[in-house]
């Protein structure tokens, strides 16, 4: 699955199906952005689609629509760009540097957690 970043509309609405748990349809994530901003329902359709296709979201079809549901947690894509932005970005020992100096106190905190649950499992 490719890590690249969104476009601002595929954000959106990656966002959105992020924040609405349950299965949704192109209808109902059109009526919610077009009231944020002007929008086509074949824009929303389309987009959706090409998300789909991307592997970004799962369908399946639901009489004549199909619903939609994220083919990842946003925690599990954040933690794949996470590596992603290691394996790519040179000398790891300094992108890590780099990275534990722009955590704030609770943030290095929580990585110390993590790294000690993770070495006891």
């Amino acid at each position: 699955m490719e890590q690249r970043g969104f476009g601002d509309l595929e954000a959106m609405i990656m966002d959105w199906v992020w924040d609405h748990q349950e299965p949704i349809t192109v209808r109902e994530v059109f009526e919610d952005l077009s009231q944020q901003r002007p929008i086509a329902y074949t824009t929303v359709l389309s987009t959706m689609d090409n998300l789909y296709r991307k592997r970004w979201l799962t369908r399946q079809r639901n009489g004549k629509a199909y619903v939609y549901r994220a083919a990842m947690s946003r925690a599990e894509r954040s933690a794949r760009l996470m590596k992603a932005a290691f394996d790519s970005g040179g000398d790891t020992n300094t992108v890590l540097a780099f990275f534990v100096e722009q955590m704030s106190t609770e943030q290095s905190a929580q990585l110390k957690a993590a790294l000690s649950k993770g070495r006891r499992s």
